[in-house]
């Protein structure tokens, strides 16, 4: 699900020239794409179910949430203008529309993962993540288990430096770890939970150990949400409606989720068990208010421009300013294409949509 486009398929010069890209005017009719991860599952289903129909009719408008198989590709067509929003993360946000000059806005901070992301080793007594040191890790290059990887090698005191990173994509990992080769991998739910049933496995850190770092959202272009706030206040209308069902365990909502993620009930239910929902939306305002989130964000930053992904040309961590409620900024007050809004979020927790 969350890989990164690590040779960022459009140029800044080519989104900057595309029509739509960096303006907006007041319209009627919108679309935003989603994949396949526990937290989107729910764009899905308030597609399908009439609850987003429900709540644009409301507003006197027309929004369509399109389910796009490849999630850089999601990414790269929001970023194109061909979306006005996307489900995408932090880092991802940061990265391809951010760091390519299209000025993107957090309208929805969703959950962010609780242990559905983790780093496993394989062989008797590779029960640490110490042991990892010397060995070659398989895993999405440039991605959040990359992201992952850089943070946990950090709390033992090694770095990239002390391992080989071999890129291997989501859908090769599970076959690659059954290899005798291949001893170490970082991956995210549900390959995760394959490959830790696995014999002699060892899950040895995991997102719950950072938690708040890797978070899912669903972002607009800015330009387009200052032009049309009718459109933030469906979206969040109807997520938080699409919340509340899921938040009542309501099995009709969450086994048709788990129907379109390729899953049963429980398997779903697993899945969410690891993720940190925001059920509510004041969770995620006082999330997205806390201190932490430009901390987070800062360490996001340096992991990009150290891998020379933020931006076309960035010349420091600081290349992409980020904005956050209470007028606090991090990076480039004059280069904001970031933004952390938690205005539709704190309608919807007080009932004002």
């Amino acid at each position: 699900m969350k890989m990164l486009a690590s040779a960022l398929a459009l140029t800044a010069a080519t989104i900057l020239a595309t029509p739509g890209a960096t303006f907006a005017q007041e319209k009627t009719d919108f679309s935003v794409c989603w994949s396949i991860y526990a937290g989107w599952m729910p764009w899905g289903y308030m597609q399908d179910s009439g609850i987003l129909k429900k709540w644009a009719d409301k507003y006197g408008l027309t929004i369509e949430a399109v389910q796009i198989n490849d999630y850089v590709e999601s990414i790269n067509q929001y970023t194109a203008g061909q979306y006005d929003g996307c489900s995408m993360t932090n880092m991802d946000a940061l990265s391809i529309p951010a760091g390519g000059g299209v000025d993107t806005t957090a309208l929805i901070v969703g959950d962010y993962s609780n242990g559905n992301d983790g780093i496993v080793l394989k062989g008797e007594g590779e029960d640490t993540l110490e042991k990892i040191a010397g060995q070659s890790v398989n895993l999405v290059e440039l991605s959040v288990s990359h992201y992952l990887l850089a943070r946990a090698l950090d709390t033992v005191g090694l770095s990239e430096r002390d391992i080989t990173v071999v890129n291997t994509s989501d859908a090769d990992l599970v076959a690659a770890y059954q290899t005798p080769d291949v001893t170490a991998v970082v991956t995210w739910n549900p390959l995760l939970s394959t490959i830790k049933a696995m014999p002699e496995s060892h899950e040895v850190f995991d997102s719950s150990q950072i938690p708040g770092e890797i978070i899912d959202l669903m972002v607009v272009n800015t330009d387009t949400l200052q032009a049309n706030p009718d459109f933030g206040k469906a979206l969040t209308g109807a997520w938080y409606e699409t919340m509340e069902l899921m938040q009542s365990g309501d099995e009709e909502a969450l086994s048709a989720m788990a129907a379109a993620s390729g899953t049963d009930l429980q398997g779903y239910k697993d899945q969410l068990a690891t993720t940190q929902m925001f059920y509510e939306p004041a969770q995620a305002v006082d999330f997205t208010k806390s201190e932490k989130l430009p901390e987070t964000m800062t360490f996001v930053a340096n992991f990009l421009f150290d891998h020379g992904i933020l931006g076309t040309g960035a010349p420091s961590a600081d290349f992409v300013g980020i904005a956050y409620p209470g007028d606090k900024t991090t990076g480039d007050t004059n280069n904001i294409k970031l933004r952390f809004d938690t205005t539709y979020m704190q309608m919807a927790a007080d009932g004002s949509l």
